[in-house]
């Protein structure tokens, strides 16, 4: 499995999947505060777990930077309501 990009001027982590590309967007609200804003896996990708993987990668990143972690984003606040 391809491990995700992140592109930091854009503001969002990638996974390119056979030409077309699921993402996880954020923004920082503040120098301390990341919000993951959406998350997008094109429809004959998903199932496959690339939107969880795109997750797990953002909040590794978040929390490697000690950034406070807020989800705009209802799949990405179900992964840190079960835990992730």
């Amino acid at each position: 499995m391809t491990q995700p990009e992140h592109d930091t001027t854009e503001h969002r982590f990638t996974l390119t999947l056979d030409g077309d590309r699921a993402e996880l967007n954020y923004r920082m609200d503040t120098p301390d505060t990341v919000n993951f804003t959406r998350t997008f896996v094109p429809n004959a990708f998903r199932g496959h777990g690339y939107a969880r993987q795109l997750v797990d990668t953002g909040l590794a990143w978040a929390r490697e930077n000690h950034f406070r972690i807020k989800a705009d984003c209802w799949y990405v606040q179900q992964v840190l309501d079960r835990g992730g």
